[in-house]
């Protein structure tokens, strides 16, 4: 089983702790579908948020799906002056047998804008 790294990110409407949840875990939820994961194939997860986020700590919504035994860490992204605001984005290490090629990274709504490279 090879070592992998997929990535993910959204943008928030606000700045609320229930709307964060909400979407990062619908963030979460897609990387694992759509690289047929489970919870089992987490290493872990390195969150990051807009400096202009402070209603949570992102990988609460992790824990709130049951990925509870999974090392995650957040920080805080760069304070670019032009950045989109409002961005969660995950770094997830997992295991896995696909070729870089074939996996999935996911950028939900204007969050794709990032990375039309590798948004799916």
């Amino acid at each position: 089983m090879a070592v992998r790294a997929v990535r993910g990110a959204v943008q928030l409407e606000r700045d609320d702790a229930g709307h964060m949840a909400e979407q990062v875990g619908a963030l979460l939820t897609a990387v694992l579908e759509r690289n047929g994961l489970t919870a089992d194939d987490l290493i872990s997860i390195w969150f990051t948020a807009t400096p202009d986020l402070h209603s949570d700590f992102p990988a609460a919504a992790a824990r709130r799906l049951g990925i509870v035994d999974v090392p995650l860490i957040c920080a805080q992204e760069l304070d670019i002056e032009g950045a989109m605001p409002r961005v969660v984005r995950i770094l997830a290490h997992i295991e896995s047998d696909k070729p870089r090629a074939d996996l999935a990274h996911v950028y939900l709504g204007a969050a794709a804008a990032l990375r039309k490279d590798i948004a799916q």
